[in-house]
């Protein structure tokens, strides 16, 4: 058999000759900006060149600019990860860019007053404003006005919806915050006007700002206000769960993803971590720095106007009246970055970078249509102009039952169970009734003889 040996090194090298490519500024853009997984959104009262700017979460360079006026507090939503919205300030309409068109308004959605403040659904179906002492629900799809809803005494502040889209909360200055189930508002009953789900009122003054948790119609509720409180409910039930009272008025508030912190803004300029899982039981404490997770974050000169947290929880971002937007560490309270404005921050948000936020080419799948003014009800089957209007199933408007009314009810079961097995049926129930009685008349006078004996303990001169 014949064997061929290949001599590499007696031929001479190949020189190969690399051909230089031409890259386009916008394929160079495309390649820096695929890196960022989350980026900083913000916008504030006074720039006269540009209404929200977009910087990288960790390097802290400005990324895109969107002009054209300047954006109202709590008024800053992404809608499908397609389009920009936000309020103008001190204007009755919104403002709406393609996200990746940073330059120039798409359009703007006229409103019938002053836009308070303003909120997309996570699912894109919806979008809710505040103008005046009303809520105004919107039908995406369509541009139909759904729903005014006409249950505050006074100007609504701020709105949001779950993460599950199904319910959402308003909050005024009539100090209550209202919990909106998403399918009883969308019934186009005219019979009757749509009620609350539940009425959240342990505020004494206006709330100032509000934020969703996860868990969708399981989730928790916070809310800030200018009684010096923050509290923390259950949305299913309306129950209050905590009530963290501090020395100066609470301006803004949020959970980070995991729900262990919450972080709540202050009028001096502090932002003050409040532990979640504190070992204490009570409903309402004050707020005191301790080790166990009650911190301080001090670097503000002025109020703190909003609060948002990374998607690990490693981050905490804040915006100020002082002009300045603040990145924290969480684990070590410091500030790791100061993003300068031209003005007293309005919104100041970290999230998750869209799709086409970074590709100038692309446009959204679905363009805005024209947003009504006034409300539109069908008149049969068909409303005016063919539309069809889509009802949840009635299956969908059930209310779930809560975690307190479950524990309640397996704690009845229980208690059934447990009485009829030492009791039993008949003569002995009430024999067993009876017994129980006497024993409670004993332990009350025990009872009252050691507080009486306390008292003479505790007053008796030294």
């Amino acid at each position: 058999m014949a064997i061929m040996h290949l001599n590499v090194g007696c031929h001479p090298p190949l020189k190969i000759r690399r051909r230089k490519r031409s890259v386009s500024p916008s394929c160079l853009a495309e390649a820096n900006m695929a890196a960022p997984l989350e980026v900083v959104i913000s916008s504030d009262s006074g720039s006269q060149l540009w209404n929200c700017t977009v910087f990288d979460l960790h390097s802290g360079s400005s990324l895109l600019s969107y002009r054209g006026g300047n954006s109202a507090a709590r008024s800053l939503a992404v809608l499908r990860g397609e389009f920009l919205l936000s309020a103008q300030l001190g204007k009755n309409f919104i403002n709406v860019w393609e996200i990746q068109r940073k330059d120039q308004l798409q359009q703007k959605i006229v409103c019938p007053g002053v836009v308070t403040c303003l909120t997309a659904s996570p699912d894109g179906a919806f979008l809710a404003a505040g103008v005046a002492e009303a809520v105004y629900l919107w039908e995406v799809c369509t541009g139909k006005l759904l729903a005014v809803l006409s249950r505050h005494y006074q100007d609504v502040t701020c709105l949001k919806f779950t993460d599950d889209s199904s319910h959402f909360v308003s909050a005024g200055k009539d100090n209550l915050a209202l919990v909106w189930n998403v399918c009883s508002v969308v019934q186009m009953d005219l019979s009757h006007a749509p009620e609350p789900r539940h009425v959240l009122s342990r505020h004494s003054l206006p709330i100032t700002d509000l934020h969703c948790g996860h868990m969708g119609a399981q989730a928790r509720v916070a809310t800030s206000s200018l009684d010096q409180t923050a509290k923390v409910w259950e949305l299913s039930s309306g129950e209050l769960l905590l009530s963290v009272l501090f020395d100066v008025e609470i301006m803004s508030v949020t959970f980070d993803p995991s729900e262990y912190f919450l972080f709540c803004g202050g009028r001096d300029g502090n932002i003050f971590q409040v532990s979640l899982c504190s070992q204490s039981l009570n409903r309402e404490k004050s707020f005191q720095s301790d080790g166990e997770g009650n911190q301080v974050f001090k670097g503000h000169r002025s109020l703190v106007t909003c609060l948002s947290v990374s998607m690990d929880g490693t981050l905490l971002l804040s915006g100020s009246q002082d002009e300045t937007a603040r990145l924290w560490d969480v684990q070590s309270r410091q500030s790791v970055r100061c993003l300068a404005h031209k003005g007293p921050v309005t919104n100041a948000v970290i999230m998750a970078v869209s799709a086409n936020m970074f590709l100038p080419d692309s446009r959204p799948a679905v363009p805005l249509p024209r947003f009504s003014r006034h409300l539109q009800a069908p008149e049969g089957p068909d409303a005016e102009g063919g539309g069809a209007w889509v009802r949840p199933a009635l299956h969908t408007q059930e209310e779930e039952e809560s975690y307190l009314q479950k524990a309640d009810r397996l704690y009845s079961l229980m208690h059934a169970v447990s009485d009829k097995a030492l009791c039993g049926d008949g003569e002995n129930s009430a024999l067993r009734v009876a017994e129980l009685e006497e024993e409670v008349q004993t332990l009350k006078k025990v009872n009252k003889d050691l507080f009486e004996f306390s008292s003479q303990l505790l007053t008796k001169p030294t």
